[in-house]
């Protein structure tokens, strides 16, 4: 499990409570949330892309916002790259999520990552 004194980790999961919150009527105070918050119709298109299967409006909460933030970072702040973000995301399904969290979030964002990064050289993969 990552250091919880690690800067990247510990905005993250601040971010993941707050989205978590905001599911509950809590208003977000972290900045990454809101920015996420923003994104919400754009996200949620991408999960039923991605995970058809599962409705937003089904999905365990907390494995919603977990989805929100990495789908946010990995398509629209790409300031991380894209194995770190996946990294951190099945983090926070171990930490915060059920028994099955980590593989869904890691298959979702696997999907959205074959559909919306398309590599320019398909046989160089070390960059997703």
């Amino acid at each position: 499990m990552k250091s919880p004194l690690d800067p990247r980790h510990r905005r993250r999961r601040e971010a993941v409570k707050d989205l978590f919150m905001q599911t509950f009527s809590q208003p977000a105070t972290n900045e990454l949330a809101k920015k996420v918050m923003q994104h919400y119709p754009a996200l949620d298109s991408i999960i039923l892309k991605c995970a058809p299967q599962w409705p937003v409006d089904k999905l365990n909460r907390i494995d919603l916002a977990i989805l929100r933030l990495a789908i946010y970072e990995i398509t629209v702040d790409k300031k991380e790259p894209v194995k770190v973000i996946i990294d951190e995301a099945v983090e926070l399904a171990k930490e915060f999520g059920s028994e099955s969290s980590p593989s869904f979030i890691n298959g979702v964002l696997g999907a959205v990552v074959n559909e919306y990064l398309k590599p320019i050289n398909p046989t160089r993969t070390e960059d997703y």
